[in-house]
């Protein structure tokens, strides 16, 4: 089954991108999802993400506010933050980019507007090329992921923005 966001989809989804819709149907499954993708890169335990929703040109990552992510004036660290962000970007690569393609991130532009209260959402969206544009010949190219960071209160605490370099595979 192939999930849609906006005019994105992807017909040839790699493991993580048809793990998920094996395990997206209830609240338990997606747990146990979250679980196992936090595993994935060690960084990501740090900050113990919740899957919600993970489809082609859309990721939402649930991060729970409790000590582990708060710095020393009570409020959510913005690296643990920004942590978050690199999986929801990470995921978000994963369902979108086809399996006959590969992604790296090259960079990422962050600010802190603003203290934070509660845990986060992060919804990372991204506009992503015609894949059959990227051939070994035509090169990479570079697609900007916006990760929308919003605490419980509603409030913006961290914007961010990653680039990552998608190339065809040898």
């Amino acid at each position: 089954m192939t999930t849609t966001f906006s005019s994105q989809v992807n017909d040839n989804p790699g493991k993580s991108a048809q793990l998920w819709e094996k395990f997206s149907d209830t609240k338990l499954k997606r747990l146990i999802f979250s679980a196992f993708y936090s595993v994935k890169a060690p960084y990501f335990r740090t900050v113990m993400p919740r899957v919600q929703v993970a489809e082609p040109g859309r990721c939402v990552v649930r991060l729970g506010k409790w000590w582990g992510v708060q710095n020393h004036i009570g409020t959510f660290h913005v690296i643990a933050g920004l942590n978050g962000a690199e999986a929801a970007m990470g995921l978000l690569c994963e369902v979108t980019v086809p399996d006959s393609h590969r992604w790296i991130p090259r960079g990422m532009r962050a600010d802190y507007p603003a203290k934070s209260t509660g845990g986060l959402t992060i919804t990372a969206t991204g506009d992503f090329p015609d894949f059959d544009t990227i051939t070994r010949e035509s090169g990479g190219q570079l697609v900007t992921i916006n990760c929308e960071i919003v605490d419980d209160a509603g409030v913006e605490p961290i914007t961010a923005e990653i680039d990552v370099w998608v190339t065809a595979k040898k």
